[in-house]
C-alpha cells in the first residue's frame, strides 16, 4: 500500500523534460521543510491505495512519461515496486528526490532527479552525499536557488563531484517569485558554467498556487 497525495495528468513543468505531458503520482509525507516549498499540502493529505489501483489510474491518462514525486517518495517503501511496475509497463519513469535519503534501491531504469539542497532550503546540512556517486548517465541534478550563496554552493558541488561529465542535465531553478531568473542567468553566464536554467513552466501555464498541474 501507498499514502497518496494526489495523482493528475499535467505538462512536466521541470527536468529536461519540460513541456512534455506527464502523469504525476505524488505521494505523501516528507521530512524536510524547506523554505521554499510549494506542496506543504503533501505533507500529511493523503489516502491509503493499492499499488494495482495507483497503476490502472496511471494506465487511464495513456501517457507514456510518469513521475513519482511528493513530498518525499522515498519514505514510502512500497514506491520501489510501483517504479519497477511502472517501467516494466514500458513507461518513461522520472523520480524526484530531495536527496536525503539513499537512491541505493531506485530501479536502474528510473531517470532520478536528485534535488540537492542549498543553504537557503534551510536543509543542506541533510544532504546525504552519497548519492551524488550512485548517480547514473541518465540521471539529473537540481538545485533549487535562493540568492548568491546558493549559487556559489552549486557551482562548488558541480565542480567537486565533476557533474557535467556524469550526468544528463544539470538544472539551476531560481525560486520562484524570490530570485529573477535573469540575475541567475547573467551568473551563469559570466561563469560560463555548462548548467541549465529552470525555469518551473506550469508556474507560467497556471497560476503558481494550483494544485494537480
Amino acid at each position: 500500500m501507498l499514502t497518496v497525495n494526489e495523482i493528475f495528468h499535467s505538462i512536466q513543468g521541470e527536468s529536461s523534460y519540460a513541456g512534455r505531458p506527464c502523469v504525476f503520482v505524488r505521494l505523501t509525507a516528507c521530512d524536510l521543510r524547506c523554505s521554499w516549498c510549494d506542496t506543504a499540502y503533501a505533507f500529511y493529505e493523503g489516502r491509503k491505495r493499492a499499488i494495482d489501483d495507483v497503476l490502472a489510474e496511471v494506465e487511464s491518462y495513456g501517457c507514456p512519461l510518469v513521475e513519482v514525486t511528493g513530498g518525499e517518495p522515498l519514505l514510502q517503501d512500497a514506491v520501489y515496486p510501483l517504479m519497477e511496475r511502472l517501467v516494466a509497463a514500458g513507461r518513461t519513469v522520472l523520480l524526484e528526490t530531495g536527496g536525503h535519503r539513499s537512491t541505493a534501491r531506485v530501479p536502474p531504469d528510473v531517470v532520478t532527479i536528485l534535488d540537492v539542497k542549498c543553504p537557503g532550503s534551510g536543509e543542506s546540512e541533510k544532504n546525504d552525499w552519497q548519492n551524488l556517486f550512485r548517480l547514473r548517465p541518465h540521471d539529473e541534478v537540481k538545485f533549487v536557488v535562493a540568492d548568491r550563496a546558493d549559487y556559489e554552493f552549486a557551482r562548488r558541488v558541480v565542480a567537486e563531484h565533476t557533474l557535467t561529465s556524469r550526468v544528463a542535465a544539470i538544472h539551476l531553478s531560481p525560486v520562484h517569485g524570490v530570485l529573477d531568473p535573469r540575475l541567475l542567468s547573467e551568473w551563469i553566464l559570466a561563469d560560463r558554467l555548462p548548467v541549465r536554467v529552470q525555469l518551473q513552466a506550469h508556474k507560467y501555464i497556471w497560476p503558481a498556487a494550483s494544485r494537480g498541474v
